[in-house]
């Protein structure tokens, strides 16, 4: 036995709406817990200056997405999600000309801690990627995350802009 249900709008107990439709097949999620979000993305809009055996915070200043104004790309180049919830970050980057034995950290804080690293080891003298993803179960609405990176090359590199350099996070739902 098969049957059809047409509604425009799903509700709980309360009158409060979880669902809606427009009636051309377009749901809209009201509830906060069904959504990713906030959610961003953020890109390099320059390369940027690396110097050698010094942690700096990487300027992701060009917003590709924000859904929740949570990224400041202007001042403190920092995702603040304001909301509890478990949140999928990643982040990839490239810096040129690593040396030969050289190596490249990228660094994600938490509240001014570090809490994951991905390092990449050179063999060759070349452009070279470095990525990390990182779910973290335990965000409250006040922490706030950033990117650093470290190189020891023995002298100041540059970050590029147009190969990699992105910086994002979304709010996990069902975890």
């Amino acid at each position: 036995m098969a049957g059809i249900l047409k509604v425009d709008k799903y509700q709980d107990f309360n009158g409060n709406d979880i669902m809606t439709s427009d009636g051309a097949g377009n749901i809209t999620l009201n509830n906060a817990a069904l959504k990713n979000t906030p959610a961003f993305e953020a890109s390099l809009s320059s390369t940027q200056a690396i110097n050698n055996a010094s942690y700096t915070k990487v300027q992701f200043a060009t917003e590709i997405f924000d859904t929740n104004s949570a990224y400041d790309n202007v001042t403190n180049y920092r995702f603040t999600p304001a909301v509890t919830g478990k949140y999928y970050l990643f982040s990839e980057l490239c810096l040129d000309d690593l040396n030969d034995g050289s190596f490249f950290d990228i660094i994600l804080y938490k509240n001014g801690s570090s809490i994951k690293q991905s390092r990449l080891f050179s063999g060759v003298t070349e452009k070279q990627s470095s990525w990390f993803s990182y779910i973290d179960v335990s965000t409250s609405a006040s922490d706030y995350y950033e990117i650093f990176v470290y190189q020891n090359t023995g002298v100041t590199r540059n970050l590029r802009s147009d190969i990699s350099g992105y910086f994002g996070a979304y709010k996990l739902i069902g975890v």
